[in-house]
């Protein structure tokens, strides 16, 4: 039953003033963590939501101390779940192990102490042997070289960035060729062909979505291609009646053409994980060896550590993309950089010695494997 005009104005007058709902034990409790300023901004959205249930008929029945009472929870509630979107531990029952909504790879306890070091001053451009001004991400980089077998490397934020600066520098003013099979969504709305838009480049479809042969990238090449795109299709796939050319067939032909060939890995891996049951996943070193120019994959997921888009390939290459404008808005920062390294290190690490399972490009172009 709708409650009349003059109740109405009862409700009105009794409701709690901000000032009055700040000085709750409960208020006083919450403003360490929240400070007094936040505090307040909620405690004045919860005092406007009371008044308008009230205006919308609702609360009927409470009094004076009743609406200072469910002020107080509502303000306890409101902090409550603020403070839940801030990023915390949580436990990882889902049975999915690189679980995108839950961080993926947990870092290790030596990437850890990596952040904790970088975490006041560091020599994030600074040559300690020197004294003078380092190259941002070097040992990272150096590391990358290390594994995969290229001339060179780089480290941004995230895969999609690495994506958006290859085609951008590579290929943003003329066309670039790529299988219609490939053309995926990926995790977080994440499609191709919106970060090949974004880059100025002219995408130039191929073949169909299941089979793509090596002679339809030939018919589409002219002079105004400026690169071959392969992508990993990442957890997607087309079964049965399919076909693709070899990753070595398409640096072939594009080196005939003159032309980069660039490798959109996704997770990649560092060394053949095929025992425990992952064989999908391209190689880094392999698609160098295959002829790949640039090929950019994840830092995160299969590497074990945090979000980073990792590129290796040529020397002459990555210095281009290295010279753009757009490399430094996309840069990795020093946390992103020290547990790099040190994930990366412990790859190098298990192909020396064995104790992570990892392998490097020599010992694995050598046909030896070592387990941890």
């Amino acid at each position: 039953m709708p409650i009349s005009a003059a109740s109405k104005d009862l409700k009105f007058r009794a409701l709690p003033a901000v000032d009055q709902l700040l000085r709750t034990d409960v208020a006083a409790q919450l403003r360490s963590s929240l400070g007094t300023s936040r505090l307040t901004a909620i405690a004045r959205e919860v005092i406007e939501d009371l008044r308008q249930q009230i205006q919308s008929g609702g609360l009927a029945g409470n009094t004076k101390d009743g609406l200072l009472i469910e002020a107080t929870k509502r303000l306890q509630s409101r902090c409550r779940r603020e403070a839940l979107l801030v990023v915390r531990r949580v436990i990882n029952a889902t049975g999915v192990i690189l679980h995108t909504n839950l961080g993926r790879a947990p870092l290790s306890d030596a990437a850890r102490a990596a952040v904790a070091n970088a975490a006041g001053y560091c020599s994030l451009e600074y040559d300690a042997e020197t004294g003078s001004r380092g190259k941002r991400g070097g040992h990272a980089e150096e590391l990358l070289t290390q594994l995969t077998g290229a001339e060179a490397a780089l480290v941004v934020n995230n895969c999609a960035s690495a994506a958006l600066l290859i085609l951008t520098v590579l290929a943003g003013d003329g066309e670039t060729i790529v299988s219609r099979g490939e053309l995926v969504e990926i995790g977080g709305d994440f499609r191709v062909p919106d970060v090949m838009a974004n880059s100025g480049t002219r995408m130039i479809e191929v073949g169909s979505t299941n089979r793509t042969r090596l002679a339809d990238y030939k018919r589409a090449t002219n002079e105004s291609t400026r690169l071959i795109m392969r992508v990993h299709p990442s957890n997607y796939r087309i079964i049965g009646f399919t076909a693709s050319p070899a990753l070595s067939e398409l640096a072939s032909l594009a080196h005939e053409s003159a032309l980069p060939l660039y490798e959109d890995a996704g997770s990649g891996v560092l060394s053949d994980l095929s025992q425990y049951g992952l064989t999908d996943e391209p190689i880094i070193s392999e698609s160098i060896e295959a002829g790949a120019d640039v090929v950019s994959f994840s830092g995160d997921k299969l590497l074990g550590a945090s979000q980073a888009g990792l590129i290796v390939g040529r020397l002459e290459i990555i210095e281009r993309l290295r010279r753009h404008s757009l490399y430094r808005a996309l840069r990795a920062d020093r946390v992103v950089l020290s547990r790099r390294s040190a994930t990366l290190e412990a790859h190098r690490r298990g192909a020396i010695e064995g104790d992570t399972g990892a392998t490097n490009a020599g010992a694995r172009l050598r046909g030896r494997s070592k387990k941890g």
